[in-house]
């Protein structure tokens, strides 16, 4: 099976592609003038069609029955994938008139990790797909979307998601009796939204409907049955699965919620403003954590070839200079005068302690053939020239660094899930949708 992987700015992530997925669609008239497709739903200026809607909840309903889900009623189901539909149609518009496009070589890009990860060689994708009944066309532009969509949540959500350093310290004392970041929890969510500007009635539907749905779980109903039917999170149609996260990964909302479960059982439902939520503690594993790492110190000079100095001149220039620097004058002096490196020029050319994974290959290579307070031949790398002196090395207990790093991340992240939920409320609260079905 291809599973496929999106890309948020820097790295490519997608998700797991059902069989049937991303087929070819008929779309045109028979010889009689018989229309083979018709819209079920208007979405600002564009639309959702019927053959869309079709083959989203076949690939939908195969994928449900893969996980073992038992399937709602099929008008529940169709009215689930509906509203995704929807919500993917504005979020769309919204991209094209923020003028954001996914390029060619971005989109191949992205297919080039598929084929990594499924271990065939990017040529022979086409082939493998077909082979699953998926046209190729088609599955390049459902993955041309993916990115399209996550780019969009990127500009509009995550990037304007604050951190406070206070808000950071308090999140750090707060995780001491929370989930611990040593473990991986394995959640399931329902959420039962309300709009922004709800009426007192629809807040009163809400609460009942969250309720019921709480019973019910709590009653032993299947959770995953009761997501794909109920909840109005993006992970519905996933049976409202979260996956395997760590305690500080955990959504901030729900933290709490799951600090107060054992595995198997079911939170009551819980008020933020985007709605109610419900949470299954499924599972819960140890992870290991890094705590010691391969530190080097090291500081370079650079010099950027031009269209007046060619790299043979640049390289030469730099073997002069690393002559006056063996012959005695001061690194972090010449450094200062001749390094083109915006970053670390002033410092005398100092890159301070770093750990693996830092510089790019070509530099991390020769730090690692370098002794101690030994200087470097010129050499390149996409940046231009360089040489560089090692000046140490050490092994560095980086847990708290670590701690901090992921601390930042995860809250953010956590931050994201009820961001992203409540920015998807207001564009569909502000669309003009017309149903047709």
């Amino acid at each position: 099976m291809i599973s496929r992987i999106s890309a948020a700015a820097v790295a490519a992530v997608l998700l797991l592609l059902a069989p049937g997925a991303s087929q070819a669609q008929t779309r045109e008239l028979t010889d009689k003038g018989e229309l083979l497709d018709k819209v079920v739903a208007v979405v600002n200026e564009g639309v959702v069609l019927q053959s869309e809607l079709d083959e989203q909840v076949v690939t939908i309903a195969e994928r449900l029955r893969q996980q073992g889900l038992e399937l709602p009623p099929q008008s529940v189901l169709r009215q689930q994938v509906l509203e995704r539909l929807v919500l993917q149609e504005i979020q769309m518009q919204r991209a094209q008139r923020g003028g954001i496009r996914i390029s060619d070589e971005q989109l191949n890009a992205a297919l080039a990790d598929v084929a990594q990860r499924n271990g065939i060689p990017l040529q022979r994708l086409p082939e493998v797909l077909a082979q699953q009944g998926i046209d190729y066309a088609a599955y390049r532009d459902s993955i041309r979307k993916e990115l399209t969509l996550q780019v969009l949540r990127q500009r509009d959500v995550i990037q304007k998601i604050n951190v406070a350093p206070r808000e950071l310290e308090q999140f750090l004392d707060k995780q001491k009796n929370r989930p611990s970041e040593l473990n991986e929890y394995n959640l399931s969510h329902i959420l039962i939204a309300v709009p922004q500007a709800a009426t007192a009635a629809q807040l009163e539907e809400a609460a009942r409907r969250a309720s019921d749905v709480y019973e019910r779980a709590q009653a032993g109903e299947d959770f995953s049955r009761l997501a794909v039917a109920y909840s109005n999170s993006q992970t519905a149609l996933e049976g409202g699965a979260l996956g395997w996260r760590r305690g500080a990964e955990i959504p901030t909302v729900l933290v709490d919620l799951v600090a107060g479960l054992k595995p198997g059982q079911v939170s009551e439902p819980l008020r933020t403003p985007s709605g109610y939520h419900i949470v299954r503690f499924n599972e819960m594993r140890g992870a290991d954590v890094q705590t010691v790492e391969q530190q080097v110190h090291a500081r370079h000079i650079l010099l950027k070839p031009t269209e007046i100095q060619d790299d043979a001149t640049v390289e030469q220039r730099l073997r002069m200079i690393r002559e006056r620097i063996l012959k005695g004058e001061d690194f972090a002096a010449v450094a200062k005068v001749t390094s083109e490196d915006p970053g670390s020029a002033a410092d005398g050319g100092d890159l301070g302690w770093t750990g693996p994974g830092t510089f790019v290959p070509e530099f991390e290579q020769k730090l690692q053939q370098l002794g101690e307070n030994e200087l470097s031949e010129p050499f390149r790398t996409q940046f231009g020239w360089h040489i560089v002196q090692l000046l140490g090395r050490r092994e560095f207990d980086n847990t708290e660094e670590l701690r901090r790093q992921r601390a930042f991340m995860q809250l953010r992240e956590s931050k994201a899930d009820e961001e992203t939920e409540l920015w998807l409320r207001r564009l569909r609260d502000e669309a003009y949708v017309e149903t047709r079905i």
